[in-house]
């Protein structure tokens, strides 16, 4: 069932260009404009930002017109917005930055089991310096109750880290609830929004976060390129030392080229967020509905309604995931597993696992994340394609 002939690899490998991409959640391609936007950064002006002369001042100037784009996509003021390499380092920067800030309070945590391996790792490496992380549960949709994380506060609380919405199977977490009760508090708040950015709008403000995490490659820029957010007066040390770049947070020569790319990005995404999203989001709708309709026994993950307007994860009874994946490939369909599997390991999603999901179907599910190039027509054949797989796999199985 799962032996594939190299021969068949190749020649999907030369048919790319009919293939159907519904993994936007894992990265997206950079739009022309935005490469346009790039290009002069990495052969007319390509000075150091941090030099004196007319070259480095017109890349210092193309870097604080991109953290200006930033800060008004999210609501910040330009100087909060911190460059990094995108997600997991920013994740690491908020997290490790703050237990090293504030080691002299005290180093317990909280946090929710379905966060980002960034998040989770970062915490599980604090716990073997000796912190103390609270690991709240969440419900069968993947919603943390923002009254488990008021009750989880202690007086050596330093920290709540809770991910705007989930990257497996698109929950949007009560954000503005956690962060008020976070405020009150008094307890630094900080969200991975890396899956949220330039789908849904994000405003620091209504969001009480005090640093939040992005990454420019989910909203069609570079990849290799983030930003954290950090509200100004929040206290946290600096994870790389040098030189006093990016406010003294992260040394370093900077990215110049990527950065103007993501600013670009960025404000492209918030210009066609309103048209995008509705788009989508019927395409979301269109294929859950069709789905559950021509495939029995298949099952939606996460929440109905507060669910990114991307994102489609299914579970189906009976087979394997990593078959209908690696037969979907072969269609010329990308998606992505629902099992996150290492080499030789294949344990279930910690998401799948948290939400509470029946080993069979953790192994039996697939996620499709739409994006600005997803047409109804590749929907209808990916709906068609996976029943026919799904099919064919069930009756392999008896």
């Amino acid at each position: 069932t799962f032996l594939i002939p190299w021969e068949d690899f190749s020649h999907r490998e030369r048919n790319m260009k009919d293939s159907i991409y519904l993994d936007y959640a894992a990265t997206s391609p950079v739009l022309p404009e935005v490469l346009e936007e790039m290009l002069p950064f990495f052969t007319d002006c390509y000075g150091n930002p941090s030099g004196v002369y007319a070259t480095a001042r017109e890349a210092r100037q193309a870097v604080e017109q991109a953290r200006r784009q930033i800060a008004e996509a999210i609501g910040a003021q330009p100087a909060e917005i911190c460059f990094t390499s995108g997600g997991s380092e920013s994740d690491n920067m908020a997290i490790q930055g703050t237990a090293r800030a504030l080691r002299a309070k005290g180093c317990h945590i909280i946090t929710s089991q379905i966060e980002h391996h960034a998040v989770l790792n970062c915490c599980r490496q604090l716990e073997r310096e000796g912190c103390e992380i609270t690991y709240l549960p969440v419900s069968r949709e993947g919603l943390v109750d923002p009254l488990d994380v008021q009750k989880a506060i202690r007086p050596d609380t330093i920290l709540i880290t809770v991910m705007t919405s989930n990257n497996e199977i698109g929950t949007n977490e009560p954000i503005g609830e956690i962060g008020a009760i976070a405020r009150e508090a008094g307890i630094s708040f900080h969200t991975d929004a890396v899956q949220a950015a330039g789908v849904r709008k994000l405003n620091v403000q209504d969001m009480w976060v005090d640093m939040l995490s992005i990454s420019a490659h989910k909203f069609y820029g570079p990849k290799g390129i983030g930003a954290l957010y950090i509200r100004s007066g929040t206290r946290m040390a600096n994870l790389i030392f040098g030189g006093a770049q990016e406010r003294g947070f992260r040394a370093g020569t900077e990215n110049t080229a990527g950065i103007v790319g993501m600013g670009k990005a960025m404000e492209i995404a918030v210009r066609d967020m309103e048209g995008n999203g509705k788009r989508i989001r019927g395409l979301r709708d269109y294929m859950i509905r069709e789905v559950q309709k021509v495939i029995p026994e298949s099952y939606l993950n996460g929440p109905k309604e507060c669910r990114l307007d991307n994102n489609c994860h299914f579970s189906f009874a009976g087979i394997d995931g990593e078959a209908l994946l690696l037969r979907l490939d072969l269609a010329g369909i990308a998606a992505s597993g629902g099992s996150a599997c290492t080499s030789g390991n294949r344990e279930p999603s910690h998401v799948l696992k948290a939400i509470g999901l029946d080993e069979d179907l953790m192994y039996g599910s697939i996620r499709f994340t739409l994006g600005r190039g997803t047409t109804l027509q590749e929907i209808e054949k990916a709906v068609s394609t996976t029943a026919g797989i799904v099919a064919d796999l069930r009756q392999m199985n008896r």
